[in-house]
């Protein structure tokens, strides 16, 4: 058996770091590179031109988007921040911290019988450093989790 992962103070954040620098790095590039075509291009009206920086800027929001997952753990609990969603949740619903091979991030089993995909701590890029996270994620769900207070009873 390995040794078990420490856990470190609270609050803490998982991101997707390699992967963040790349979408809002690609974002600033894409929104300059098209917004300087429209400057450049002599026969755009004002309207085309705006347009064209428009669709830039919706580029980049929506690799920032993208860029903006992360999961933050402290005392209480657990904020999974998805690209279009956030969800906060007790550590007492969290049942088990997966990230199996081939899995594109890491999923949550909750307590209600379902998975919450965790887009923070993602193998893509930074492969080591997902899994490192994803067991820090799962020693600290595994302490903070509250044992049932109520013994179970055998079945007759």
């Amino acid at each position: 058996m390995s040794d078990p992962t420490p856990l470190p103070d609270l609050p803490v954040t998982f991101r997707p770091g390699h992967t963040r620098a790349v979408l809002l790095t690609a974002g600033v590039v894409i929104f300059l590179v098209i917004s300087g075509i429209a400057l450049l291009l002599e026969n755009l009206g004002p309207g085309s031109r705006l347009s064209f920086i428009v669709t830039g800027a919706l580029i980049f929001w929506f690799l920032a988007q993208l860029a903006r997952v992360k999961v933050v753990a402290d005392r209480s609990g657990v904020t999974v921040v998805n690209i279009v969603s956030k969800r906060r949740l007790a550590w007492a619903e969290i049942l088990r911290v997966n990230l199996r091979t081939g899995d594109p991030w890491v999923f949550l089993d909750l307590s209600d019988g379902t998975s919450l995909p965790a887009l923070g701590i993602q193998p893509g890029i930074a492969k080591q450093r997902a899994i490192a996270d994803a067991r820090t994620l799962r020693a600290l769900a595994e302490a903070h989790s509250a044992p049932s207070a109520l013994p179970h009873e055998p079945r007759s």
